[in-house]
């Protein structure tokens, strides 16, 4: 998992000019990056082989935009367009808005009950239907998930 965390960041940092590693927390890392000013914890699926782009989960702090722990997820299809997105960690479920590849939650509440049940999960998983009709979740294991956002949030002080 380590090798494969490595990788995810050096795909993030592709384009982007002062990107500075905050860590790595078990199966989470956490980054600061210069312009836009941003800091964010990122995680990849626990299992599967992926192409680019590659999916993963994040929560971001945008100081300047003064937004804070929010959600971001990249899936890892192409969602149908009449399909929902549904996070799930343990019993609790949240309804996200998306676009083809991309959703988020719909509010900041519903961004800080997600970041709430991430510290206390520990697995979380996005499920939706792909663009041919199949269902399809992405799992995401939450070990380091609660460090990584802090040491995101630090960062970005």
């Amino acid at each position: 998992m380590m090798i494969r965390l490595a990788l995810l960041a050096l795909v993030a940092a592709q384009n982007v000019a002062g990107r500075e590693s905050l860590g790595v927390f078990e199966s989470w890392g956490a980054f600061r990056d210069a312009s836009p000013h941003r800091c964010y914890a990122i995680a990849e699926p626990a299992r599967g082989r992926y192409r680019d782009p590659l999916p993963f989960v994040s929560i971001a702090n945008w100081p300047g935009e003064r937004v804070h722990d929010q959600l971001h997820v990249r899936l890892s299809r192409e969602r149908h367009p009449d399909a929902a997105v549904t996070l799930a960690i343990g019993e609790r479920r949240f309804e996200l808005i998306a676009g083809e590849r991309d959703a988020w939650a719909p509010d900041a509440a519903t961004d800080a009950a997600i970041v709430s049940a991430i510290r206390s999960g520990r697995s979380l998983s996005v499920e939706t239907v792909a663009r041919n009709g199949r269902s399809f979740a992405d799992v995401y294991a939450l070990g380091g998930a609660a460090t990584a956002i802090d040491a995101a949030a630090l960062g970005c002080r």
